[in-house]
């Protein structure tokens, strides 16, 4: 692994996917179960009864396609092979793209049916291709599950077909969200508006209305049936922030993008995702002893990402912790130091400091001309550069 992106990153002192402190606010959601969530910390920004277990209709799915990107992204299934619907796959009925037994589609298309029109039939076409059976791939969604730490999640299909076993709730659909966003194939797919299959004779409309009608959104998975009504993950982005919205229970699908739209709204107007936070004269050189260099440079670790809320920005207190001087040999991306970053008393996050470049250890006959300058030059060592 690149040493550059090698370090960890101290996202905050509050663990993932605990409630962030949240401005006061008149948000009223309609549906009986949401939450929203800030994908790239974990933070939860709002909630209604996030931990209620409740059938969550197609919205399963995000869970079929994590899996499939995931198979995709370590090389075990690529996006070329031939998927071949079975009968079983072809049985499933509801949301589909009609496909026939025997019939055959690539992953691309297949997993194009379900990010985009909800196929069932290819839902259970990419189960039975990637695990085997349709058991066994529930198997591995239920395996997946405990991994992220669901803990209200209990899988019986790879559709979302109503079964009274088969539950999960807002806070788990926003764990396997967070997850697949990690993925960024997955959005070729779940931010289509219109498409089609089999050389254009099947047109394709996403379920997701927001794709079309509000700034920035880019997926995931909408869901319905009689028992779970009108369930949907909505995911966008604006400004670097990638919010998660989940609404379960809706009574109409115009109810569940409006407490989406509502959730969204309310998290891009009231937080933000903080620059580095820290100056040029904050990130200063170290003097480096016994380098090639007197200094080395510094920077922040990739992927620094701190969200806060935009009436706090200002009141942002910090701890920089960094050596007056560090000793040569140095690598990039060696890490010389952190800075943590706290608003009334409470950590929200921090970051590695990094070397930017390397300074090799000088060599012997390098530090004897050093001395040797320093006896003729004194300490300026502009007159003749360090030999070694």
């Amino acid at each position: 692994m690149k040493r550059l992106i090698a370090f960890s990153l101290i996202l905050c002192s509050i663990p993932a996917f605990t409630v962030f402190a949240q401005p006061e606010t008149s948000l009223t959601i309609s549906a009986p179960a949401a939450i929203l969530v800030e994908a790239g910390t974990g933070q939860v920004l709002f909630e209604k009864n996030s931990h209620e277990k409740r059938p969550p209709a197609s919205v399963t799915k995000i869970m079929t396609m994590l899996l499939v990107v995931e198979a995709i992204d370590n090389g075990q299934i690529t996006l070329d092979d031939m998927v071949h619907c079975s009968e079983y796959a072809a049985s499933m009925g509801g949301s589909q793209v009609y496909l026939e037994p025997g019939e055959a589609m690539s992953v691309r298309d297949m997993l194009k049916a379900v990010a985009v029109a909800s196929g069932n039939d290819a839902a259970a076409a990419l189960a039975e291709h990637l695990a085997g059976s349709a058991e066994a791939f529930v198997a591995m969604m239920n395996q997946r599950a405990k991994d992220l730490g669901m803990k209200d999640t209990h899988f019986v299909n790879c559709n979302g077909l109503d079964d009274p076993e088969h539950v999960t709730s807002a806070y788990d659909i926003a764990l396997m969200s967070c997850e697949l966003v990690k993925h960024p194939l997955i959005i070729d797919f779940t931010s289509i508006w219109m498409d089609s299959l089999r050389d254009g004779a099947f047109g394709l409309v996403n379920t997701n209305k927001l794709i079309r009608f509000y700034e920035g959104a880019n997926g995931l998975k909408t869901g319905s049936t009689s028992v779970a009504k009108y369930c949907l993950s909505a995911s966008a982005v604006r400004d670097g922030m990638n919010l998660i919205a989940v609404v379960m229970g809706a009574d109409s699908s115009k109810e569940r993008f409006g407490d989406a739209s509502r959730l969204l709204d309310y998290g891009f107007a009231n937080y933000t995702i903080a620059g580095t936070l820290l100056t040029d004269e904050e990130l200063k050189p170290i003097s480096v002893t016994k380098g090639t260099s007197n200094q080395v440079e510094t920077a922040v670790a990739d992927g620094f990402h701190v969200l806060v809320s935009k009436a706090k920005v200002g009141s942002i207190e910090k701890v920089i912790q960094l050596p007056d001087q560090v000793e040569a040999p140095i690598r990039a991306g060696d890490k010389l130091g952190t800075a943590e970053f706290s608003i009334d008393g409470q950590l929200i996050g921090g970051t590695d400091i990094l070397a930017k470049q390397d300074v090799p250890r000088v060599s012997p006959f390098g530090m004897f001309g050093r001395l040797t300058k320093q006896l003729l030059f004194g300490n300026d060592n502009r007159s003749i550069p360090i030999v070694g």
